[in-house]
């Protein structure tokens, strides 16, 4: 295209340098937060005030930033459960229900030790290690399941999870109500409370699921950065014919991705019911908790799969939700400011994706005269 003597074209990237993607991003998160001020001053709202509010309840006040953890480490554990299956092409869209699981099974093993009752017939650190592999057993399961039909028959994997996802919702309500094994005692459509032996330690005032996070950050930029698994992986999800003449199983790569992403989404799952301060039972919230759980998705669509992005990003929407959430009470704005924000920042961080992708480059166009010159 030329415009005023200057052609302009759009060549796809081969590389896209780390702190340039960062650049993006960044710029990304203005113009949405720009955006979305426009919507405030429409309603007589001061952009600043709000703002104000939102990053100072979410990160500066020491309850607001315990929140934001908690929320930010839920959000870690579901897109990291995204990423790892997304790394070989494939789309984890189970995790609510692999959340769900993971936080059933972990709560079936206080049941089962005569935690229910609140007398708990092992130590604390015997009930968290049992109640942590039980909950990565579990969502790993449900998750192999839809790895093992799509690498043996080819069944597409969001149709499989999506309809995993009813199944686990209708399994965690015939456990919890109308007197199912794990209501909670006052016959309230929740799960039993969680004694004090079976609660996650805190550290500093967090859960040391914070420190799980971090560990797995680690391992799985370590995976896909150092490791010939993780390289597998990549190739298949980049060019699966070529990844096969390579000798990499599609089958056994489709079923390892989905259950350590299912084992993932079931950490989740542990962590916000099991260790957030103030929870410590399951309540019957599909709605809200499978909706924050695919936050997890667009944490690692918009990070590229990056372990080491992701983390930022899920911050960044750990704290809107719990930033906007208060400013929306003390300021007195319409319900769904929260929703709406992360809305807006979502929409403009995948709009920006296409600098990730292309370039534009302009040349001025050689005029008659100059042309001439080379003749």
């Amino acid at each position: 295209m030329t415009v005023a003597g200057y052609h302009i074209r759009l060549q796809r990237r081969t590389n896209l340098p780390g702190w340039k993607a960062a650049l993006f991003s960044i710029l990304a998160i203005l113009f949405g937060l720009f955006l979305f001020s426009l919507i405030f001053w429409q309603a007589g709202q001061s952009p600043r005030e709000i703002y104000k509010q939102i990053f100072g309840y979410a990160f500066f006040n020491s309850y607001g930033l315990r929140l934001t953890i908690n929320r930010f480490i839920f959000l870690a554990f579901a897109s990291y459960a995204f990423i790892i299956p997304y790394r070989a092409g494939l789309w984890n869209i189970g995790m609510p229900g692999q959340l769900y699981l993971g936080a059933l099974a972990a709560f079936g093993v206080v049941y089962l030790l005569g935690g229910k009752t609140g007398e708990m017939t092992a130590s604390q650190p015997v009930v968290i290690t049992l109640m942590v592999l039980a909950a990565l057993l579990a969502g790993a399961l449900i998750g192999g399941i839809a790895g093992f039909l799509k690498g043996k028959w080819n069944v597409n994997e969001i149709v499989v999870t999506m309809m995993l996802n009813f199944i686990a919702f209708n399994l965690v309500a015939f456990m919890i109500k109308d007197g199912g094994p794990f209501m909670n005692l006052g016959g309230r459509g929740e799960s039993f409370e969680l004694p004090e032996a079976a609660r996650a330690p805190l550290i500093a005032g967090f859960p040391y699921t914070l420190i799980l996070v971090i560990l797995l950050m680690i391992a799985i930029y370590l995976l896909f950065a150092r490791m010939s698994l993780g390289y597998q992986i990549r190739a298949f999800g980049k060019n699966p014919p070529a990844a096969r003449y390579a000798g990499v199983n599609p089958f056994w790569i489709s079923v390892l991705v989905f259950l350590l992403g299912g084992a993932l989404a079931g950490l989740a799952g542990y962590h916000y019911f099991a260790a957030v301060p103030g929870v410590y039972k399951i309540a019957r919230t599909y709605g809200y908790f499978g909706d924050l759980s695919f936050y997890g998705m667009i944490c690692g669509l918009i990070s590229l799969g990056n372990p080491i992005a992701t983390l930022f990003v899920a911050l960044l929407f750990g704290g809107l939700s719990i930033g906007g959430r208060s400013a929306q009470g003390k300021l007195h704005l319409g319900f769904g400011v929260d929703y709406a924000l992360m809305g807006m920042l979502m929409i403009s961080l995948v709009a920006f994706q296409f600098f990730y992708h292309y370039q534009i480059l302009i040349t001025k166009q050689a005029t008659p005269a100059t042309a001439r010159q080379y003749e």
